[in-house]
């Protein structure tokens, strides 16, 4: 299997971290970085050191516009039109669109005008564009689609939760809540709102519970047909750096015992969904995930049920280091198949 070489466009919170998660694999490297609003001081800097994550392994410096990690050089850009960004000369295969901004296909394509071969959306898309969620639905890759989106992180968590449940037990219904940790969009002081139509969101991050949307849930549907129309969500926002939790409350099609549902849930992390799926029965908290390579680990005691066909179902995820290694992924898989 050939190296994939990465390019990322945009060079904040998920595209560093995607950066970092590919210093330590070998079947993925990134040859080339833009972001046109940071000079490669600040790109190193960011690099280097990261509050959440720790400090990055290797010396981080810059020489003749690369960045240099140890003796690795990176390219780096500064290019606001990505159809000017010289992915080609980079031989990039696949560009990780991770400005939040480029997010259809028609604006996405630009890369692809640069010398890219493949596209992946580091966010769910404002259109039409094929989303793919590793263990759930990356098998059906159809290799003419040159653009893609990796969904959410919460679709992430979720679906291979609800996959599993669904398979084995049928879902009637359902609906998610996620207990999310702040992101880049949210204001450390009351303000107005990025972008202006969610005046929640501008609410200080650090004092607040903060109710808002999700189309995590929904999005489900989308990867898994047989769920379209079934499940939708909301999500708080809460005051920590990173790790956030799913909780499904679902109607089940076939009765079981709460232990029967988490027997399966198990199976299927030890099986199929390795590496995608965790399961715990440890007294664990939201500190024990960060930096956790899974899309969803279960957590076993936290959930209940009601009755036979209704139930709780609790799953943590570190939305930022669990997130980033699944884009790293589907680079591979959309690279080699």
């Amino acid at each position: 299997m050939a190296v994939t070489k990465l390019g990322i466009n945009g060079f904040g919170r998920i595209g560093r971290l995607v950066f970092r998660a590919a210093f330590g694999r070998k079947d993925i490297e990134v040859v080339a970085i833009n972001d046109p609003f940071m000079d490669l001081n600040h790109l190193c800097y960011l690099l280097k050191y990261d509050s959440v994550h720790g400090q990055f392994p290797c010396e981080v410096t810059h020489a003749d516009g690369f960045l240099l990690i140890g003796e690795k050089k990176v390219s780096v850009f500064a290019e606001k039109d990505p159809s000017q960004i010289p992915w080609g000369k980079c031989q990039v295969d696949v560009v990780c669109e991770s400005t939040g901004v480029f997010l259809t296909k028609e604006l996405a394509s630009s890369h692809l005008k640069g010398g890219a071969k493949k596209v992946i959306m580091s966010a769910p898309p404002k259109d039409d564009t094929p989303i793919y969620v590793m263990g759930i639905n990356h098998h059906k890759y159809d290799t003419k689609q040159l653009i893609v989106s990796n969904a959410s992180c919460t679709t992430n968590c979720l679906a291979p939760l609800a996959k599993v449940i669904n398979d084995r037990f049928g879902i009637v219904e359902g609906l998610m809540t996620t207990v999310h940790a702040s992101t880049a969009n949210q204001l450390v002081v009351d303000g107005p709102s990025k972008g202006g139509k969610d005046w929640r969101a501008g609410r200080c991050a650090l004092s607040n519970i903060i109710p808002a949307s999700t189309g995590a849930a929904k999005a489900v549907g989308k990867v898994l047909p047989e769920l379209n129309g079934k499940l939708t969500g909301v999500a708080f926002r809460v005051p920590i750096g990173t790790v956030s939790v799913v909780d499904l409350v679902c109607r089940l099609q076939k009765p079981a015992k709460y232990e029967e549902v988490a027997l399966e849930i198990k199976k299927a992390a030890e099986g199929p969904l390795k590496g995608i799926l965790g399961y715990t029965e440890d007294e664990v908290v939201s500190q024990d995930f960060v930096h956790d390579n899974r899309s969803s680990i279960f957590d076993m005691k936290a959930g209940l049920a009601l009755n036979d066909n209704f139930f709780k179902l609790v799953s943590w995820y570190d939305n930022e280091w669990g997130y980033s290694n699944r884009v790293l992924d589907l680079a591979v898989h959309i690279t080699n198949n």
